[in-house]
């Protein structure tokens, strides 16, 4: 197993933990700050934390989780300190229901716009659940929280976009 030769020192073995599991790692980031290059720092910072931490994973556990946990923290730290209050396009991963494209890019605007609005758990809560899909059991692993609490935290939050979003029409 990877996790037990990187915890035993193999760094070839983190390496290879870093190739597996960036893509959704960064994901995680993306979903939390939404600038592109604020969540490739968080994940570089995760990473380095992750690696510092290797001597208490529980290699009983999944990796993967553990790893998105770190970054997830690494993410809210850093927009706490940068305070990034301004919203980047979604990602085209987030698909529209209009085939205008002129209505489809004001769509997104908006909810970029109604989404930069909300604090960071609940915007971060949204987008992991609706855009990139996790559960509610790892959105509670990776920010910290009972799954419970997280879809809390998502039924609140979609509350507040709808308000925020309400003179659209369906």
């Amino acid at each position: 197993m990877l996790a037990e030769a990187a915890r035993a020192g193999d760094h070839a073995a983190f390496a290879g933990l870093v190739r597996m599991h960036q893509q959704r790692a960064y994901l995680v980031a993306r979903s939390i700050v939404t600038i592109h290059e604020d969540a490739e720092d968080a994940l570089q910072e995760g990473f380095v934390r992750a690696f510092q931490a290797l001597d208490r994973f529980d290699t009983s556990q999944a990796f993967g989780a553990w790893l998105n946990r770190i970054v997830a923290n690494a993410a809210l730290d850093l927009a706490r300190r940068r305070k990034v209050r301004t919203a980047e396009e979604l990602s085209d991963a987030l698909h529209t229901p209009f085939r205008d494209p002129g209505e489809a890019a004001e769509l997104r605007e908006r909810l970029a716009d109604a989404l930069a609005e909300l604090p960071e758990r609940a915007r971060s809560v949204i987008v992991m659940h609706d855009v990139e899909g996790f559960t509610h059991v790892e959105i509670g692993e990776m920010l910290g929280i009972p799954g419970g609490t997280a879809r809390s935290d998502l039924h609140h939050a979609r509350q507040k976009l709808r308000g925020l979003l309400n003179d659209l029409r369906d």
